[in-house]
């Protein structure tokens, strides 16, 4: 199905199970509706599963320009079409930072999941500081999946097949349509946007952050933390049966 965003581009997404509590699950970076399969069936039972495509990802229309309030109504327009009475956003990545900026203006959200994102708001780098990994996916994009992206997205706990998988779905998109998508993310001020985040906010993801917690703290007026492991970017891919657990404590 297709909801249709602020600015008219057409949002993919996907809807299985019928209870009053939907999750809404959100891809990051050059991910689709597919990372969140295993999602689908563990909940789909107890909750009403949405997945959506953000524009330019998956099935979805794409835009000329992003930025991180586009992105963010991408996820309120499919909120609205399925007019769940109780909504909890599953956000992976980059649309951890989307979700952010989605919350306040949904009236029924109940909670905010950031998945392996966020975990420390005061070290978000800057577009200026990311110019030198921007300008390698720009120049050659096959080597930079091959040799830089493995380092800040896999373990040696990453299964052989995750990261083939990841490999094969990035390398179809060029280095500058790479780029385009996450630009926004590093032109998008988190930190004041979670200051109006009044539902709690609940992390998970791999390895821990003491003083990471302690600083979102300062941002989020509820927010707290669990790790599953020393496992990759992924991690409802990688260790979904860990991840699912995880997820439904925090429901």
């Amino acid at each position: 199905m297709f909801a249709t965003s602020s600015d008219g581009t057409q949002i993919h997404y996907e809807v299985t199970g019928d209870t009053e509590t939907a999750l809404v699950f959100i891809h990051g970076w050059m991910g689709n509706v597919r990372w969140w399969d295993a999602q689908r069936d563990a909940f789909a039972t107890t909750h009403r599963v949405v997945a959506l495509d953000l524009a330019g990802h998956g099935r979805s229309g794409s835009r000329p320009e992003g930025s991180a309030e586009a992105y963010a109504n991408d996820i309120v327009a499919v909120v609205n079409v399925i007019d769940a009475p109780r909504v909890v956003l599953v956000a992976h990545s980059m649309s951890g930072a989307y979700a952010v900026a989605a919350a306040p203006t949904i009236d029924r959200l109940q909670r905010l999941i950031v998945v392996d994102t966020l975990k420390n708001l005061d070290a978000i780098p800057s577009l200026e500081q990311t110019a030198p990994l921007f300008a390698a996916y720009r120049a050659d994009f096959a080597n930079a999946v091959a040799n830089v992206l493995p380092g800040y997205l896999f373990t040696p706990q990453t299964p052989p097949a995750i990261v083939e998988r990841l490999t094969r779905e990035f390398l179809t998109v060029s280095g500058d349509y790479a780029c385009r998508l996450l630009e926004p993310l590093y032109r998008f001020d988190v930190r004041t946007a979670a200051r109006h985040v009044r539902v709690p906010v609940r992390g998970i993801g791999t390895g821990a952050d003491l003083s990471g917690i302690a600083v979102n703290r300062m941002y989020f007026a509820d927010y707290a933390y669990v790790s599953i492991g020393d496992f990759g970017h992924y991690p409802m891919l990688e260790a979904p049966a860990l991840f699912d657990a995880a997820l439904r404590a925090q429901l």
